[in-house]
């Protein structure tokens, strides 16, 4: 399936948190904005519930503010601020009213909350954990998380139980995990792929999902591939990869930077040797989620003659974007 919609690869930059850039917001994004200036405005990573109940990184503008990582946190509350920003079908995470502070010292971000974060469903804890990390964890100054209420740790969620990590929860836990086929997950090891999805108006963001791989898997690089080649199990994302998409050589990694041989059914137009973006992002997003890779170089058939959506060469190494779901297009 072809999909149509925004790119997200707007910056070659990685991803800087500090200082806070000033940004404009472009309105396509579906957000609910009034009309008020957003020059000021900080674009953070939140991650929020998307119709689906999928837990997605959408990039929002915030005012600016001397604590951003905990300015984020209550940007998921639901009944807060954020319901003047939420993009459409999404919505917030955190029950209502629910205090929160951070403190972030070497690496560790401890959250303290206010009895009201225990009001929540069962089936929604999972959700809540892992917006909490992965929006965390977006911050460059953050790797782990460890959670408080009222100043005492806790060593499992209060609603239904989920252990949580004594050393601090990351994003190796995985967020919408697949885990579906694993007879013995202890022989697994996690890897997160993304797949485009669409909101009621028909635009395109990126869903991470965590899947369970083999340990007899031993190319993590080929498994991503194959994985996105493969497609979604769940109806409700989507692909724009063709099936028959391969690997002609093994992946070959310097540096930082990994390159890909394909085979001609990466591309989306052959005579203009066009790779589109919804081939493209998921395949940078999800490679650069492996802790050794910062760039993607792509060929097919050994030649780098390639464009994407825009026409712009693919003759150097493409890099994740400073912020995953902008809605800049």
């Amino acid at each position: 399936m072809y999909l149509s919609g925004c790119g997200l690869f707007n910056s070659d930059k990685k991803e800087q948190i500090d200082p806070p850039q000033k940004v404009s917001y472009n309105e396509k994004t579906g957000v609910k904005t009034n009309n008020k200036a957003t020059e000021n405005a900080v674009m953070t990573e939140l991650y929020l519930l998307d119709k689906n109940g999928y837990v997605v990184a959408q990039t929002l503008p915030l005012p600016k503010s001397t604590s951003v990582a905990k300015q984020a946190l209550q940007y998921l509350v639901k009944g807060g601020p954020v319901e003047e920003l939420l993009p459409n079908g999404f919505q917030a995470v955190l029950p209502a009213n629910t205090d929160v502070d951070v403190d972030i010292k070497d690496g560790v971000a401890t959250v303290d909350f206010s009895n009201d974060f225990k009001k929540y469903k069962a089936e929604d804890e999972q959700k809540i954990l892992q917006s909490i990390t992965w929006t965390l964890t977006s911050f460059n100054t953050v790797k782990r998380v460890e959670l408080e209420i009222n100043g005492h740790k806790l060593s499992q969620m209060p609603v239904n139980g989920t252990a949580i990590n004594p050393n601090g929860m990351t994003r190796k836990d995985g967020i919408n995990v697949d885990a579906s086929g694993v007879v013995d997950i202890t022989n697994t090891h996690p890897l997160t792929v993304y797949y485009p999805s669409q909101n009621n108006a028909g635009e395109v963001y990126y869903v991470p999902v965590t899947k369970r791989i083999s340990n007899t898997e031993t190319n993590d690089i080929k498994a991503i591939v194959s994985a996105l080649a493969k497609g979604p199990k769940n109806s409700n994302l989507l692909t724009a990869f063709n099936s028959d998409v391969q690997l002609l050589s093994d992946p070959k990694v310097d540096n930082g930077k990994v390159t890909l041989n394909f085979n001609e059914e990466i591309i989306s137009s052959f005579e203009s040797k066009q790779i589109s973006e919804e081939v493209l992002d998921p395949l940078v997003l999800s490679l650069t989620e492996l802790p050794d890779i910062q760039k993607v170089s792509i060929e097919v058939n050994g030649s780098t003659k390639l464009v994407d959506e825009q026409g712009k060469s693919l003759a150097k190494p493409v890099t994740r974007p400073e912020k995953v779901n902008t809605g800049s297009f």
